[in-house]
């Protein structure tokens, strides 16, 4: 590695920001895929095409994040494989991730294709927005792949504590699509069908540049044919990243279920929501590029063996969070009808997303928090609490809150907002407990391992 790269050594909040802007930067430019094709079709589809692309956003990104989830055990093994000096195991666990990703990415584009009607019907679409819905699930599932391979690549280079490639893939991407959708949307009058092409064309391109660029890296590790296949290191980081997979899968299907509450409150509440829910996508970017920076800085030093510094790495992760969410959270509260416009010229739909905006708000500095524990535990392959903590506060906060405020007389989408900071809380208390209780007991250990070393 070099001196970037190595995460076990030098000032903490220097390497955590450096690793971190570009990763935010990247996510940034990721997030304006949806948030494009919904502000390209908003401007020159159709009023039904609105729900059709938030909807059936909604949907792809379930599978997205799964797979995020899953290559977080690549990124954590390969962070822990360079901190402990074995840059030599990388290449079969890459061979080994290949195989299990191209076999992934086959089986969830027969699902989305195969049931996208069901689940569109499922997610309680508006009649008048369910065949844009179908239309845009179909043809981003025929090229999952290309959305499996993007991440599955990013996350290699984040392992090696390179966070500037993966920003140069999506800049590409991102250019991409914007082209795609004013040729597609636009000019040839595709509708939602034009956004969801653009999407997928655009990750396509990304993905082949990305294997380009690969290809001409001077890297530490090889990656042979003896390699590919389904070896030991499938189930090293299968364990790590299938309980995250889990989480975030039943976390999504909350989301969901919160989706189809807010549908069935009728289409100016189902356009306002997903109007709402492009602008989250961007306020939880912060949180976001906290967590993928934060397991790979934390890995890295829990390779070393050097827990202080994987500690104060998290703390620092909080504390960057809590500087850049406040103003964040003014914004998102006070000038939420402002931020909506940007999306739609539908004043009802401006006003609807402001309403969910101004419960959600708190969101934007709480979350940041409980993201950094999230990536200390991941960095200490502790992702099966990570899941469990996810589906209680999802489970039992979260979807009963949005449940109750859904089916009340002149239900307001502020109520139904507030139920994603209540249960943000509730997380970090559990997070809280957790983490004095493994290092209490951390500490236990090595006072009983110095006791049998002293008496031997």
């Amino acid at each position: 590695m070099n001196d970037k790269a190595d995460f076990t050594k030098g000032s903490i909040t220097k390497k955590l920001v450096g690793f971190m802007l570009p990763i935010l930067a990247a996510l940034v430019l990721q997030s304006m895929y949806s948030a494009i094709d919904l502000l390209i079709v908003g401007r020159f589809g159709s009023s039904e095409g609105i729900s059709g692309v938030s909807t059936g956003a909604s949907i792809l990104q379930l599978f997205t994040f799964m797979v995020v989830s899953l290559t977080t055990g690549v990124t954590v093994l390969m962070g822990q494989y360079l901190g402990n000096g074995e840059p030599s195991k990388i290449g079969r666990l890459l061979g080994n991730a290949i195989v299990f990703f191209l076999a992934l990415s086959v089986f969830l584009s027969v699902l989305m294709i195969a049931l996208a009607r069901p689940v569109a019907i499922l997610m309680q679409a508006p009649p008048e927005a369910l065949d844009s819905t179908v239309i845009y699930i179909r043809i981003c599932g025929a090229g999952f792949v290309f959305v499996v391979f993007y991440n599955f690549i990013s996350c290699i280079f984040r392992g090696m504590g390179n966070s500037r490639l993966p920003l140069l893939f999506v800049a590409i991407a991102c250019v991409v699509n914007i082209m795609g959708d004013l040729v597609f949307v636009y000019l040839l009058k595709m509708n939602v069908a034009g956004a969801a092409l653009a999407t997928i064309l655009s990750q396509a391109i990304s993905v082949m540049i990305s294997f380009f660029v690969i290809r001409k890296q001077d890297l530490a590790f090889k990656i042979t044919r003896k390699d590919l296949g389904f070896g030991p290191e499938v189930s090293l980081f299968f364990k790590i990243g299938a309980p995250l997979a889990l989480q975030d899968i039943l976390t999504n299907v909350t989301f969901l279920a919160i989706c189809a509450f807010v549908n069935k409150l009728g289409l100016e509440a189902s356009s306002g929501y997903g109007v709402s829910q492009r602008i989250v996508g961007f306020v939880m970017l912060i949180p976001a590029a906290i967590i993928q920076s934060m397991s790979s800085f934390v890995a890295q030093n829990v390779g070393a063996g050097d827990e202080k510094r994987a500690k104060n790495a998290m703390k620092t992760g909080m504390i960057i969070g809590i500087i850049i969410g406040i103003p964040v959270l003014f914004m998102t509260f006070f000038g939420g009808s402002i931020l909506a416009s940007f999306f739609t010229e539908n004043e009802a739909y401006i006003g609807r997303a402001a309403e969910y905006l101004r419960g959600f708000a708190p969101d934007a500095v709480i979350t940041s928090i409980l993201f950094s524990f999230y990536g200390y535990f991941n960095g200490h392959s502790r992702s099966t609490f990570v899941m469990v903590q996810g589906i209680i506060q999802s489970f039992l906060i979260r979807l009963p809150v949005s449940y109750f405020m859904s089916i009340r007389p002149d239900a307001s989408l502020a109520y139904i907002g507030c139920a994603a900071p209540l249960a943000t809380f509730c997380g970090i208390i559990i997070c809280i407990f957790y983490y004095f209780y493994i290092n209490r007991r951390s500490n236990s250990i090595t006072f009983e391992k110095q006791e049998t070393k002293q008496q031997t």
